[in-house]
């Protein structure tokens, strides 16, 4: 990493100096250009490189990085005739009959000019020689949505959501009425109606496959293929039956009641699509009065569907299967002789009862029914008398007294259990906002916060690891430490040495840090009196503001603790590129390790190597 770029170690007496010189002055000038150029290997055999040079710009137009592709051409070119290549036999012939072959395919071809370089360029060659403009930008950048990819969290997905909600709740009336009550809708406008919702439901589908989701690290995922893998494993198939045309079999008139009864109540498995609407709410329906309205909602709801059960069970207990004849103890008889509209068995032909309230009022004397059972009302004046109707009154009773344990007080104690960490996120949100608000901080820096916020909150859902930790026996607490930093001691092999006692030791003094993009782990001129392990994300080491170096996964950087007496000042910045996880460790605390681990001392002072070391410079 620390080697310079000209890679000036691998030159050697055949060379070419003037090569070397163009070499040198396209990184002094910041130029783009390639040379064919020989090298050494550590064995001192030769080699040919077709090199490719290119400077890397940030967004002030100064030149950070260079980019430098070595392509190996050795098997095209002529063997080199010297004492280190006498003796190459067969290799040496058949190296001679491919040039010699490439030559003449140039000669025959038609497009290759007299002064055209023999060894043609590569595309990437080409590319290069093309223009700065066609370069990537090493700078940070925000964050792009490809085209045709939705944000989740923008204003029209929010409404579309909120819509998908009420088109869902509308749903979860319709279809159990449809279904108890076995209406067969010939009306044009409900047919129309129901069609326009099931377009709408297919609709959401299609922006579905196209909106980003917070991935498990707390990244939105905007990839489309990602995002599409992703909704095909969880909820794309319910999304699917939820959105089919089951109300046009009702458009056909010869169609069995029956048959048009259970295509209707497929539509039941939209009822699912309540939680994957309230969850993507969250924001909205977690508190104040949203929540009572949606608790009001649901109780209504709860109401509506037993109201359906209970007019079914009066339904099919009508007639009695035995005799034939109507069983007067039904709660729809009796509701039927006290307004007027008695049953009648076979007065048509048909063979069935017939006669008996209109649906509306049998409708209504059911939902009247089960509100009074639910509250504890009960007025008596609609009872069960049979068997079937007992049972769902008595299971209905203990629906509408678990209402009420959680109504009377209890309820408000759970729910600020349930919520207590996200009502904790909201108020730090709060807070924050109206910090920046008060301060004026700029807009660049503000949203830099709420996102490191946000993503911070999204990884450790607002628990605190050192809490817990102290809740737990030191045995337990030295087990979970090694368990969090388990990634660092099987990726690095100064830790294969250690002891159980030793990497419980260590594992208790290492520390975890979230960094966002843009944070300085090291300023330079800090004392460095911490040993950091990248376990995942990027980060740039910046000297006198120029890039020298970029960490990745399995980096380590800091300074060699154990080899020195004092402490030094960095001599760089280290600045997080993208999110990264840092485990790091205190001077102090690594050095009393191993001051105890004396064995291990050695092997972690031989094995660990610095990726960089800020004491040093470049």
């Amino acid at each position: 990493m620390q080697k310079s770029s000209t890679c000036s170690f691998m030159y050697g007496e055949l060379t070419d100096k003037d090569t070397i010189d163009k070499v040198r002055q396209t990184f002094e000038n910041y130029e783009m250009n390639s040379f064919e150029i020989l090298m050494y290997k550590k064995n001192r055999t030769p080699v040919w490189f077709f090199v490719k040079i290119a400077p890397i710009r940030n967004e002030q137009d100064k030149v950070v990085l260079f980019l430098c592709t070595f392509s190996d051409i050795t098997a095209f070119k002529q063997p080199i005739e010297d004492d280190s290549t006498k003796g190459w036999g067969k290799f040496a012939r058949l190296t001679r009959a491919l040039t010699s072959s490439r030559g003449v395919l140039q000669q025959l071809a038609p497009t290759v000019h007299k002064g055209e370089n023999v060894h043609k360029h590569s595309r990437l060659a080409e590319v290069l020689q093309l223009g700065s403009e066609i370069l990537p930008q090493y700078k940070q950048e925000a964050p792009k949505t490809p085209p045709h990819i939705i944000l989740h969290y923008c204003v029209f997905k929010t409404t579309w959501d909120w819509v998908i909600l009420i088109l869902t709740f509308y749903t979860a009336i319709l279809v159990p009425y449809n279904v108890s009550f076995k209406t067969k809708q010939n009306n044009v406008a409900w047919l129309v109606l129901d069609s326009i919702v099931d377009v709408i439901f297919l609709v959401d589908i299609v922006l579905n496959f196209h909106t980003t989701f917070v991935g498990p690290a707390g990244e939105v995922i905007s990839d489309p293929k990602l995002i599409r893998m992703n909704y095909l494993k969880t909820w794309f198939v319910i999304d699917l039956l939820s959105c089919l045309p089951y109300d046009v079999i009702n458009a056909f008139e010869n169609v069995d009641e029956g048959i048009s009864s259970l295509f209707s109540s497929l539509k039941v498995v939209r009822l699912l699509r309540l939680g994957r609407v309230a969850r993507k709410l969250d924001h909205y329906i977690e508190y104040g009065a949203a929540v009572l309205v949606l608790l009001v909602c649901v109780f209504g709801l709860a109401a509506h569907w037993l109201a359906c059960i209970w007019y079914s069970i009066g339904a099919y207990e009508v007639m009695n299967d035995g005799t034939n004849n109507i069983r007067n103890e039904s709660w729809l008889v009796q509701l039927g002789s006290s307004i007027g509209t008695p049953y009648r068995f076979n007065v048509s032909g048909s063979g069935k009862w017939e006669g008996g309230p209109s649906k509306d009022s049998v409708y209504i004397s059911s939902l009247y029914f089960t509100m009074t059972s639910l509250t504890s009302v009960g007025f008596g004046n609609i009872a069960p008398t049979t068997d079937g109707e007992k049972i769902f009154a008595v299971a209905m009773m203990m629906i509408g007294c678990k209402y009420m344990l959680w109504d009377l007080g209890p309820f408000t104690t759970i729910f600020q259990q349930m919520y207590a960490n996200t009502n904790r996120y909201h108020e730090m949100l709060n807070s924050v906002r109206d910090f920046l608000k008060l301060y004026q901080v700029p807009k660049g820096l503000s949203e830099r916060v709420m996102d490191y916020i946000v993503s911070t909150w999204s990884m450790s859902r607002g628990i605190d690891t050192e809490k817990v930790l102290q809740i737990c026996p030191k045995d337990m607490r030295a087990d979970i430490c090694v368990h969090l930093n388990r990634k660092v001691f099987k990726e690095h092999p100064a830790f294969r040495l250690a002891s159980d006692g030793c990497l419980r030791a260590l594992a208790m003094e290492f520390q975890t840090a979230h960094c966002a993009p843009g944070d300085l782990i090291y300023h330079a001129g800090e004392s460095i009196d911490t040993l950091c392990f990248v376990v995942s994300g990027s980060l740039e080491v910046i000297q006198d503001d120029e890039v020298v170096a970029i960490l990745g996964k399995g980096d380590v950087f800091g300074d060699v603790f154990w080899k020195e007496t004092t402490l030094a000042p960095s001599c760089a910045n280290v600045r997080a590129l993208t999110y990264c996880d840092l485990h790091v460790i205190k001077r102090d605390a690594l050095q009393k390790v191993l001051d105890f681990y004396t064995a291990f001392s050695h092997s972690f002072s031989r094995n660990l190597i610095l990726t960089y070391n800020l004491r040093k410079r470049v």
